[in-house]
């Protein structure tokens, strides 16, 4: 059976082997596939790679041969499910691969804002200290994060792992969900009372109709005065040039994105030049220990389908 990668260059820059792939058929690695190259590259392929190259209903036409798509990700929102199962094409993704890596980002966020290394890297750098006339001096406030109130909106494996991180650096928690009766470990309160008292508030919950642009101009005005904002989940759940407008004018104190709504961003979006925003791109997934985890599921997956017995199937239910 041919395989046929389409855009592996982000999960494997050349540091990890797809070598695994040859014990399942002969296959290509492509770094990135234009929408018009998939029919070329990929028309005699019974399994194909995706990261966040589309499959549409009109790609598949042109697929007869395919069987499977290994979605190299969580979201599989970039297949047409509905299109496949009516080809009979299974589709698969690979969850909970980053668990750890993104909430470790979403802390990585956390610690510059209260800490600032950067901005005293940078002033140390500058001659700053060599010039200063006392032993310490800070160039922008810090803050201890022990008797803070960190905001986590969905309670998934991150959002988990996020909540466990807090409670480490002494910090209280307040959860809102929109499945609270799924879980029996936590205590969930209203979004408004989680806005109205968060000093820090993080988003870990999926895209849906709910929550596509939910951090948008009356989101925002519901949080604390001076707040932080985190997210790590999806850059569409975000109203980027309400949060633009909120930075700018001093309502929230800064934020931290690791996703933006179109990715790579256009020129012109509204947080490429607001105040106090650390803007990371897309990478909270991207540790090599966390890539090489990535392509252990991804043969998983691969080996599962091709002995009958697949595994982690997102649609044909």
């Amino acid at each position: 059976m041919k395989i046929a990668v389409l855009d592996g260059f982000a999960a494997n820059p050349g540091d990890l082997s797809w070598d695994f792939l040859g014990k399942y058929g002969e296959y290509e690695v492509f770094d990135r596939t234009p929408v018009s190259l998939i029919s070329e590259r990929a028309k005699d392929a019974g399994i194909i790679v995706v990261n966040k190259t589309p499959v549409s209903r009109e790609t598949l036409k042109e697929l007869p041969e395919l069987k499977f798509i290994a979605v190299l990700a969580t979201g599989y929102n970039i297949v047409d499910t509905v299109a496949c199962d009516e080809r009979g094409i299974l589709v698969a993704n690979i969850p909970s691969y980053s668990v750890s890596a993104v909430a470790q980002q979403t802390f990585a966020f956390i610690l510059e804002y209260a800490n600032r290394i950067g901005e005293h890297t940078l002033s140390v750098h500058s001659g700053g200290w060599t010039a200063s006339p006392d032993f310490s001096y800070q160039v922008s406030p810090l803050c201890e994060l022990e008797g803070k109130t960190l905001g986590i909106i969905g309670y998934g494996r991150i959002g988990r792992k996020v909540a466990s991180m807090a409670e480490s650096f002494g910090m209280k928690t307040l959860i809102h969900t929109a499945h609270p009766e799924k879980y029996t470990d936590a205590d969930f309160v209203s979004m408004d009372e989680l806005l109205r008292n968060s000093d820090i508030v993080t988003l870990h919950c999926p895209l849906t109709s709910e929550t596509d642009k939910m951090v948008n101009e009356e989101f925002i005005s519901k949080m604390k005065d001076g707040a932080f904002l985190v997210n790590t989940s999806r850059g569409q759940e975000i109203d980027e040039a309400a949060l633009a407008a909120a930075l700018n004018s001093g309502k929230l104190s800064g934020a931290g994105v690791d996703v933006l709504s179109v990715e790579p961003p256009k020129a012109d979006n509204a947080l490429l030049k607001a105040k106090n925003i650390y803007i990371t791109p897309h990478i909270a997934w991207a540790a090599k220990e966390t890539r090489s985890r990535l392509l252990s599921i991804l043969e998983e997956n691969i080996s599962a389908f091709v002995s009958g017995n697949p595994v982690n199937i997102v649609n044909m239910q």
